[in-house]
């Protein structure tokens, strides 16, 4: 090509590479999209995807299609006589999974206008998921229940822009009224029941009711795939930082391959230690009290470390040294956390202090630590609870200001940490399948648990909220609008489906089972695995408050916005050339005139 003609605009060219010198002229190294074979008479544009509209009753049937294929397939597993759903994988073996949100995000309609609806209550089930961690299939149910109500109403003439309005008042009035009902959760019993109801088995809520036990509120309770058969528990007590020592020389034991540390004295800074100088006037003093000094810094290198090092063979001084855990910006917080939970003082620039300046004063203490390859377990000596607690509430504030999963995930392990203890549950299954579904039931339940012993627990079974219709009449007299008051009634008549479908999965009329569950005392319910009415409470069979409140709250809000839909656009994905009516091949120039005999 000349440098005329490389300068003329081509038709949607990526470019790739560096620009190459040429003879004088430049060129850049391209790769083309489009057609292979482009000749001087230039290449056809692609033909545009349409969008389709559809109005009114017809848009609202459509969503609902979609919201109802979700919700049957996602209803059957609630409730202790649920069944379970196999989700197909392209690749490894089928998944069996009873977990709500799971079982939504995997359904994908082939009609595109339903497949809207079908995401409109995947929405409610991750947002139900995010924020209270369990309580996914009741949205789901709770969402097609509100939906076809709202529907009813809307078809009859109602103002769907006021049953938004009202969905959404009557909603927070009710959900106001199930926190103010919520139990304290005051022993373990309590832990173990909401855990046996999440995960629908006897043993895996003892697992987690053992493990809340040890590791209190503030602790962190993980799940790891587990090597056995059977579900193990592993503790740790204390803060763990998963940091090694920078050098195998620091180690002690060589059987345990540990650098175990009694009392040291711990350094806290962000600056790369390099040159001994800036240390040595410390290290004197310490070698005077003969106090070991565990080291936390950016890294230590150079002169540095080879001096730490043959002073620490020669028993001059037990030192070990180790890089801050995290990155970036998040490594500094935990750099703070570390020095309020030793009582030392953050040596940064940014406070104006150098190595040069860090006196014994300034030093933290621990009362054990122990370095591994990879991980450094440090217990606090106790004497900086109050500054700790103060820390946590701090990190807790931050994490509610938060919009991103990933900062509030991030907050609640720097909260595990320094609330001093950490409870690992190893799942053990057979087979893959059985590991993912359990995997699956405990994570529910941990989150289950969490969410009780912060905002109280309810009874469950639905029978909270076929309870809370009996304030309908207060809800009303809310809500002036005689227009946005009609709502009440759908959410009313909506709030009873949860209990009627734990029903029917245990074989019952749910009908009937609602009818005798409204009109009771506070914690009266029907026991679907007993098939017993009772006090569901003293039966064991609750609920953490926030799934409930939070179930609501999504619900309502979806089913709003879906009743005041009146048009619903989208793309139907049909690629006009897979028609073979509408194919037109391509005959370019240089080629035999019966190419088309020879193209698909």
């Amino acid at each position: 090509a000349s440098c005329r003609s490389a300068t003329r605009k081509p038709i949607m060219p990526a470019l790739l590479g560096s620009a190459l010198l040429l003879g004088g002229c430049t060129h850049a190294a391209a790769v083309w999209v489009g057609t292979p074979a482009a000749s001087a008479r230039g290449v056809r544009a692609a033909p545009r995807m349409a969008t389709e509209v559809t109005f009114g009753d017809e848009s609202r049937a459509a969503l609902l299609a979609g919201i109802d294929a979700v919700a049957n397939a996602v209803k059957v597993t609630i409730g202790p006589k649920g069944r379970n759903v196999v989700l197909e994988r392209s690749f490894g073996v089928p998944e069996v999974v009873n977990d709500g949100v799971t079982i939504a995000r995997d359904i994908e309609l082939e009609d595109a206008r339903a497949n809207v609806g079908a995401k409109l209550i995947v929405e409610v089930a991750s947002k139900s998921d995010q924020k209270a961690g369990d309580g996914t299939t009741t949205s789901c149910v709770l969402t097609q229940a509100l939906v076809g109500e709202g529907l009813k109403l809307v078809a009859s003439g109602a103002n769907p822009i006021a049953l938004q309005r009202g969905l959404q008042k009557a909603s927070k009035l009710l959900a106001a009224e199930v926190k103010k009902l919520a139990k304290p959760v005051d022993s373990d019993d309590e832990i173990k029941n909401i855990a046996v109801i999440a995960t629908n088995s006897e043993a895996m809520g003892r697992t987690i009711a053992t493990c809340f036990q040890r590791v209190g509120a503030n602790g962190a309770t993980m799940v790891e795939d587990g090597q056995t058969l059977t579900d193990e528990i592993d503790f740790t007590e204390g803060m763990e930082i998963d940091r090694g020592f920078v050098s195998p020389y620091f180690v002690k034991n060589q059987e345990t391959q540990l650098c175990e540390l009694e009392n040291p004295r711990v350094l806290v800074t962000d600056r790369k230690i390099g040159n001994m100088q800036e240390i040595v006037p410390l290290l004197e003093g310490l070698v005077s009290s003969k106090e070991p000094l565990l080291i936390i810094a950016e890294d230590v290198t150079g002169e540095a470390l080879s001096s730490l090092v043959l002073n620490k063979m020669r028993g001059v001084l037990d030192v070990c040294a180790i890089k801050p855990p995290s990155f970036g910006d998040r490594r500094k917080s935990y750099l703070e956390d570390i020095a309020i939970v030793t009582g030392a003082t953050f040596v940064t620039e940014q406070l104006g202090l150098t190595l040069e300046s860090v006196t014994e004063e300034m030093l933290g203490k621990a009362a054990r630590v122990a370095v591994s390859k990879e991980r450094t377990t440090m217990i606090a000596t106790g004497n900086h609870a109050d500054e700790v607690g103060e820390r946590i509430k701090v990190i807790r504030a931050e994490a509610e200001l938060t919009d991103s999963q990933f900062d509030k995930e991030k907050a609640e392990e720097r909260i595990a940490k320094l609330g001093g203890a950490i409870g690992r549950i190893k799942v053990g299954a057979a087979t893959e399948t059985e590991l993912k579904d359990k995997k699956l039931r405990y994570e529910d339940a941990i989150n289950a648990v969490r969410g009780a012993i912060v905002e109280g627990m309810v009874p469950g079974g639905g029978a909270c909220l076929a309870y809370v219709t009996r304030f309908a009449d207060e809800a009303r007299a809310a809500i002036p609008d005689p227009d946005e008051r009609v709502a009440v009634d759908v959410l009313v008549a909506a709030m009873g489906a949860p209990v009627m479908q734990i029903a029917d999965n245990a074989g019952l009329l749910g009908a009937l089972v609602r009818e005798k569950v409204a009109d009771h005392d506070w914690g009266y319910g029907f026991n679907a695995k007993t098939l017993q009415y009772e006090d569901l409470l003293k039966a064991g069979v609750c609920d953490p408050a926030s799934v409930t409140t939070w179930a609501l709250e999504n619900a309502a809000s979806i089913t709003g916005s879906m009743l005041t839909t009146e048009a619903l656009v989208y793309d139907p994905e049909r690629d006009p050339m897979e028609d073979e009516a509408n194919f037109e091949p391509e005959v370019t120039t240089g080629m035999r005139s019966d190419v088309e005999d020879y193209m698909w």
